[in-house]
């Protein structure tokens, strides 16, 4: 039987004590601490080869990244379509099911100006779930942070300091108390064993369909891309 062709992939090297593998822009990036011989890297990729041909196939039926955002399109805020609307004046601000940007705004800078809205919706929105969250959870945080992660949804430290990207702004409200109960989870658990997944079945009895659904939300926001 001859062998399968090797994987090509793109590696970065850093300071973390595990292989990472991801599918960007049609290619295939690992991720791998800095001493770990290129033999075991080879043989990581190998055994992750079905999920990678998988995902790469997925890749090339997603629709290309749009160049612009323009006036008139729609993003996706708490699950719902907003559209993108012209106003008076240099605010950019929520009403309705729209997204208020100023008239005057220069086409290339609809897409930043909406990544700017989502942060500043972010800290009010994703504190308030966090702290609600915490407080039913019985543990505590330090902090809360927007970012633009674009591989996380979500992160935790270990002293507690919790941080989300702003594209979880993008997800329905009871997708997101799924990552912010995840995240959360942490705070007990500061790994994935299955005492950190019951944890987060606790209090979030059908995580695996929002999971589910945020995979879906992955492709939608590469091809908006925010």
């Amino acid at each position: 039987m001859p062998s399968k062709p090797e994987i090509a992939y793109t590696l970065i090297r850093s300071n973390r004590k595990t292989c990472a593998i991801y599918i960007k822009n049609g290619g295939v990036e690992v991720r791998a601490p800095m001493r770990m011989p290129v033999k075991d890297i080879d043989s990581f990729v190998q055994e992750k080869r079905d999920w990678i041909q998988k995902h790469l196939s997925l890749h090339e039926t997603l629709p290309p990244p749009k160049e612009t955002l323009a006036f008139g399109d729609a993003v996706p805020f708490l699950g719902q379509p907003y559209t993108i609307t012209p106003v008076p004046g240099g605010r950019a601000y929520v009403r309705g099911n729209c997204f208020c940007l100023p008239e005057t705004l220069q086409p290339e800078l609809i897409r930043e100006v909406c990544i700017r809205l989502y942060k500043t919706l972010g800290q009010s929105v994703l504190r308030q779930k966090a702290a609600d969250r915490a407080a039913a959870m019985g543990v505590h945080i330090t902090s809360v942070s927007v970012n633009s992660a674009k591989t996380r949804w979500g992160s935790c430290s270990a002293q507690g300091r919790l941080n989300f990207s702003y594209r979880l702004l993008c997800a329905p409200d009871d997708v997101i108390d799924y990552v912010v109960v995840h995240e959360l989870a942490h705070r007990k658990e500061m790994n994935h064993s299955p005492a950190f997944w019951s944890i987060v079945a606790a209090h979030i009895p059908d995580w695996k369909t929002k999971r589910a659904a945020l995979k879906g939300l992955q492709g939608e926001l590469n091809h908006l891309g925010l």
